[in-house]
């Protein structure tokens, strides 16, 4: 008996030790790559100005950092960053160079957006002025507030999961589970969303829309790890957190902007949970909705996801009951 089971402890103790190191690897690119390679990664901005001086600047300017579209007037430019069509802009006159900005949509951003605007000013030997169309809250000049809202929405996705889990177990609490963490969602989202607006005030905007964006994120998160945890066990739950924290969290782009992070690791930080909910939150709370479409359908996919793979887990229960119900009768 024992020489059977010592080649199997040793297979699976292999696998768990080559497991966990992936993981801790996959967690260093994660938070050291994106930082490491971080700037102005295609960034759209406009300019506006004399036609000839226009397209000089946008064939010096587009590049790999910036990604530069024309636009006919300024009035243009400031509603196509009011849209969250462009990052922000630069109007270029014969007299000075207005840069127009988004601090809200990414701080990062707009610093470096502001010293182009230095820069072609000091080529044109005019002045550079400098007008933030979007601007944090005066109360949170920073936007630490909303920097800080990632961490407790990514916990409260995690922390019910983990909870609802070992106090409603089995096959017969699944419902419940899922239930329970929706209802979670939706008080923990309007908590947190209250806190951003009235408490700290670091956000503006529709409350009501505010707080469907959090609890909408919130929910995706938790369905999705109980989902897995549902179909897979703690090794489901266990992949799920790690992917949400350690992939999801460094790349959300919450406190730069996702335009900030290398392409290829932008893209996916927006298709995860927490990425998109910070884009969602940011679009709600300062740009007047504009741009939520793409990471409302994210995290309504992760939620159909999350239900997805708990009926499979369902019905997988299912079966066993039925047969031991079977085997009673007969």
């Amino acid at each position: 008996m024992s020489n059977q089971t010592l080649p199997g402890t040793a297979r699976k103790l292999t696998l768990v030790v080559l497991g966990l190191a992936a993981l801790i690897t996959t967690m260093l690119c994660a938070f050291a790559l994106p930082s490491l390679h971080s700037g102005p990664h295609r960034v759209p901005i406009g300019v506006t100005g004399p036609e000839q001086v226009a397209k000089a600047l946008q064939e010096k300017t587009d590049g790999d950092a910036w990604a530069v579209r024309l636009y006919p007037t300024p009035a243009a430019l400031q509603a196509a960053i009011e849209d969250r069509d462009v990052a922000g802009g630069l109007a270029v006159t014969a007299d000075q160079v207005d840069v127009y900005t988004a601090t809200a949509g990414g701080p990062s951003a707009t610093s470096a957006l502001t010293a182009l605007g230095d820069g072609v000013a000091a080529q044109q030997g005019t002045r550079a002025t400098v007008h933030d169309l979007v601007p944090f809250t005066e109360d949170d000049p920073r936007g630490a507030g909303l920097t800080a809202a990632l961490l407790p929405m990514i916990f409260g996705g995690i922390f019910p999961a983990l909870i609802l889990s070992g106090t409603f177990p089995g096959h017969r609490g699944l419902r419940t589970r899922i239930a329970g963490a929706l209802l979670f969602s939706v008080a923990a989202g309007a908590a947190i969303a209250a806190v951003l607006q009235f408490g700290t005030h670091s956000v503006d905007g529709d409350y009501g829309l505010t707080a469907l964006g959090v609890i909408l994120g919130m929910a995706a998160l938790s369905t999705t790890l109980l989902g897995l945890q549902a179909l897979l066990g703690m090794a489901g739950f266990a992949l799920g957190g790690a992917l949400m924290m350690l992939l999801g969290n460094p790349l959300s782009g919450l406190a730069t902007g996702p335009n900030w992070l290398p392409t290829g690791w932008a893209g996916v930080g927006q298709l995860l949970p927490p990425g998109a909910s910070g884009s969602l939150l940011r679009a709600n709370a300062f740009f007047d909705s504009s741009g939520t479409g793409l990471p409302a359908l994210v995290l309504t996919g992760w939620v159909g996801i999350g239900v997805a793979l708990a009926l499979v887990a369902d019905r997988r229960g299912r079966r066993p009951a039925a047969t031991r119900s079977e085997a009673v009768t007969d």
